[in-house]
């Protein structure tokens, strides 16, 4: 064994000791249990990867290597999400082909990859603009349409001058393009629709069953924003007598007494059709303006409100008040009806609507808990339950209880009925944009809209020269006359093809799903393969798709359901989210994620080459809890090399000397060490597992000369080779074995001897934390308060000042007050 550790070395010798061995391909038919371990494949855009893309790998490969020692058949694989807006942006940035350039990108991030380290099965890989590949996608898309959930309809979309194409709803952030920043403007154009809205209770009811942060399921559940209220039908008033009927839904039809005028958004189709002659131009000016803003901006809490009246008046069904008729963009035209009665005394938005325009508030729930002025007026709205007030027959009901009441009532009347709502709206699928799937219909004069017969797919995309944006509203493939005339599948007479192409989450959709059998040629998938394989039984990645990819991989994974293509439908048991990696920006001078335009990103490849892939896999781990955003520092990863460099020196120096038994001290820190890693694994506390080597470390050189057991020093090796499985697979050799490290059984331990001689208190200061004390377990009270009384940090808070009383709540806590 040499003596220096040279970690370009040995790393490169393990590396293709894998390739050749074939040590991390997956036996898809093996007996073993499966343990299907993924991570959120990236987009081959931009310079490559970075030290924060680095760390949801190395967090997944950590869990997949653990899995693989403790007996699991594992399936850890790798693709490439390289289809759509990243790719094609990155490509005209450069003056490359996206073609060319996506293979250029793949290169570069494969081999980041690999020296990473990663047990990948590169057999399995995948690539989405693969003809191979997105020929499914293609069929999947069709198996929807047949179904009836893909469609076409022509609408107000959200359209992003910059990219030249348009977004869905999800991928618009603040108003702005979630690619390029621009701002979002809307467009009305013919778009390719899924109806995602079909499984809006599905995809809301089945959250309950994922093992996956409550954060995550709580965006999710918020973007469905499913809502059970009442639907009322207010009456718009019009000349010589007549009416138009116009539902509100609501979710507090108790409130309805209070209702002093009505909304609309901007778009609602009877705005035209009410609107005062006086009263069109500002209307008509306020309208046009609202369809430049998101629906995000429009409904921000924080915004002032804006308004416009458009002259009519409607009547309250309860009282048949005559209330006043407004148009505001903060109501959205896709969600309930596009309309709401406005109760400025019992909600937020309303009382600060009525506030800015000066509009009448009436009290009809009251309670001791409303805040109220000198005067007895509501100082702000009282949204909570109470008793019912100025509502008729209704007066001193439970608020509650009035809800369903009012609503029978008027429903006897034909004026009102129970209802369902979303905030969830169907899935823009449609893209104005060369690089992406071709969607596979064409148009015919005599049969209309006709899907392609599936022994014709793949559609390919064509090679073009120019790929670029045309900005006229349609995909650069319109203007190749070749792609755009076709045949009538039917009729076989002339047709023209769909010239717009799927999005970029078409493809990420289902990927999950194609690993398995990802050379299987019969179909997207062997049904065999993904039944034994799917769901995920791990899923890493980040935070930040946590509505956009895994509300849609839901959808399509609960349609091949219905489909009866797969027997599950959920893709993911269990999801974890890793925080970001953040670095100072050399622009703002803030700790900001990473990224070329903060001046703030780290590479990782220089880094390997002088410290070696081993320390930066542990100094990602040790940077902090896994699933909380960590500043990187270039000073961490020095103490993590010296730990690595340790590592190998404590081996070496043992492995000659090692006996037949450890010494007690030995024993018990070693027992202490399995423990330790196997529960903080196990829990995902991957920071703290890394400093339980370093505390063994520092406890084995503390017992210098005490006797090492050959078991123990392979326990060590085995614990560390998920975390750092290069230097692992050395030590594991030189200690005379001949199979690979992860051909080994996980170490159990004796839980009698997990238990430490010493134990850390916190010590409060007057209720502040102010020290902690490192003590024996054995210590007596009166020692404990002495030991604490000299720590420095105790010591500035009571120097001079009397011990009042202590407490010490036996291995807990010691609280001293002065």
């Amino acid at each position: 064994m040499d003596s220096r550790y040279d970690p370009k070395k040995i790393e490169k010798k393990w590396r293709d000791a894998w390739d050749s061995s074939g040590a991390h391909k997956t036996d898809i038919g093996s007996p073993k249990e499966k343990y299907y371990c993924l991570d959120m494949f990236p987009y081959p855009s931009g310079l490559g990867l970075h030290v924060g893309h680095w760390r949801g790998y190395v967090i997944s490969d950590v869990w997949a290597r653990y899995k693989k020692i403790r007996g699991y058949e594992v399936l850890h694989p790798m693709g490439w999400d390289s289809f759509g807006l990243p790719a094609e942006n990155d490509a005209i940035k450069k003056h490359i082909h996206p073609k060319i350039n996506t293979q250029n990108n793949i290169a570069n991030m494969k081999r980041q990859l690999y020296e990473i380290g990663a047990m990948y099965d590169w057999d399995k890989e995948i690539n989405t603009s693969s003809p191979d590949y997105y020929r499914w996608t293609q069929w999947i898309f069709l198996q929807m349409y047949r179904k009836g959930l893909a469609y076409r309809k022509s609408m107000p979309i959200n359209w992003c001058p910059n990219c030249k194409t348009g977004l869905a709803n999800e991928e618009v952030v603040g108003g702005k393009c979630e690619r390029c920043e621009s701002e979002v403007a809307k467009k009305d154009m013919m778009q390719w629709m899924l109806r995602i809205t079909s499984y809006a209770d599905r995809l809301l009811a089945d959250l309950e069953r994922l093992e996956w942060p409550e954060k995550v399921k709580a965006m999710q559940a918020n973007w469905i924003g499913r809502s059970e209220g009442s639907e009322i039908i207010f009456r718009i008033m019009g000349e010589l007598g007549s009416t138009t009927d116009l539902p509100v839904f609501t979710t507090r039809p108790d409130t309805l007494f209070g209702a002093t005028y009505v909304v609309l958004a901007p778009e609602h189709a009877l705005v035209e059709k009410i609107t005062a002659p006086d009263r069109r131009k500002e209307v008509s000016k306020y309208v046009e303006a609202s369809r430049k803003e998101s629906d995000i901006e429009r409904t921000a809490e924080t915004r002032e409100k804006t308004g416009v009246f458009t002259g009519a008046y409607a009547m309250n069904p309860v009282n048949g008040g005559k209330i006043p008729v407004w148009i505001a963009d903060y109501v959205l035209l896709h969600y309930g009806t596009g309309a709401i009665m406005c109760v400025p005394a019992h909600d937020t938005r309303d009382f600060e609507f009525a506030k800015a325009f000066g509009l009448p508030m009436r009290e009809v729930i009251t309670s001791e808990k409303s805040s109220r002025d000198l005067s007895g007026n509501l100082k702000e709205a009282y949204v909570e339950s109470g008793r019912m007030i100025n509502s008729g027959s209704f007066n001193g009901l439970d608020s509650e209880a009035a809800k369903r009441g009012i609503t029978d009532w008027l429903k006897g009347k034909g004026l009102a009925g129970y209802s369902i709502k979303y905030k969830l709206r169907d899935w823009i699928f449609s893209r104005q944009r060369y690089w992406g799937e071709p969607i596979p219909i064409v148009y015919c004069d005599k049969c209309g809209e006709v899907p392609l017969d599936e022994k014709d797919l793949p559609l390919l995309l064509p090679e073009v020269e120019k790929y670029q944006p045309s900005g006229t509203g349609k995909s650069p493939l319109a203007t190749i006359e070749k792609f755009v005339k076709a045949k009538c599948p039917k009729c076989k007479g002339a047709a023209t093809r769909e010239t717009d192409t799927m999005p970029q989450w078409a493809g990420s959709s289902w990927y999950f799903l194609r690993y398995p059998s990802a050379r299987f040629d019969g179909g997207a998938f062997e049904r065999k393969a993904v039944d034994r394989w799917l769901p995920v039984d791990c899923y890493v990645g980040g935070v930040e798709h946590a509505i956009l990819h895994l509300l849609y991989a839901r959808f399509f994974t609960k349609v091949l359901y219905d489909l009866g293509h797969i027997g599950f439908d959920e893709p993911f048991a269990r999801l974890f989210n890793q925080g970001m990696i953040l670095k100072q920006s050399s622009k703002t001078g803030k700790l900001e994620k990473m990224s070329k335009s903060k001046g703030n990103v780290v590479n990782p490849d220089e880094l390997v080459s002088r410290y070696g892939t081993d320390t930066i896999r542990m100094y990602e781990l040790f940077v902090g809890p896994p699933e909380l955003d960590s500043e990187w520092s270039d000073r961490g990863i020095q103490g993590v090399y010296k730990f690595m460099r340790r590592s190998w020196d404590l081996a070496g120096g043992i492995k000659d000397s090692v006996g037949e038994k450890d010494d007690e001290t030995i024993a018990r820190e070693i027992n202490i060490l399995i423990y330790k890693v196997t529960e903080r694994l196990e829990s995902f506390k991957f920071n703290t597992a890394v400093s339980a080597f370093m505390e063994f470390l520092n406890a084995v050189a503390a017992s210098a000369g005490k006797s090492v057991s050959r078991a123990s020093l392979e326990s060590f090796i085995i614990l560390l080779a998920p975390f750092a499985p290069h230097i692992a697979e050395e030590l594991w050799e030189v200690t005379g074995h001949t199979k690979s490290v992860f051909e080994s059984k996980w170490p159990s331990y004796d839980k009698a001897l997990t238990v430490s001689d010493s134990m850390e208190l916190p010590v409060q200061v007057n209720g502040k934390l102010r020290a902690t004390l490192t003590i024996s377990r054995n210590a007596s009270q009166e020692e404990i308060l002495a030991k604490a009384l000299e720590l420095e940090g105790v010591k500035k808070h009571t120097a001079g000042k009397p011990l009042k009383k202590h407490l010490y709540v036996k291995d807990k806590i010691i609280s001293l007050v002065v």
